[in-house]
């Protein structure tokens, strides 16, 4: 998805452990993943209401 190797993911994590401290680093990677998880819902939602908006739009042409 990101193309994210793990050096980069560990020097991500030790950049977090410095700004946000070792207390705080676990209460923020949930609300990340908090986030993205509605983040992806929300795009989920989206997509499945346009292809309901693609099915439907030629019936309604036909008929005008």
């Amino acid at each position: 998805m990101f193309n994210i190797g793990p050096w980069e993911l560990i020097l991500i994590l030790i950049v977090a452990l410095v700004v946000v401290g070792p207390k705080k680093l676990p209460e923020m990677g949930r609300a990340v993943g908090n986030g993205l998880k509605e983040f992806r819902k929300a795009t989920s939602d989206i997509k499945s209401q346009l292809d309901i908006t693609k099915t439907e739009t030629p019936n309604e042409e036909k008929k005008a």
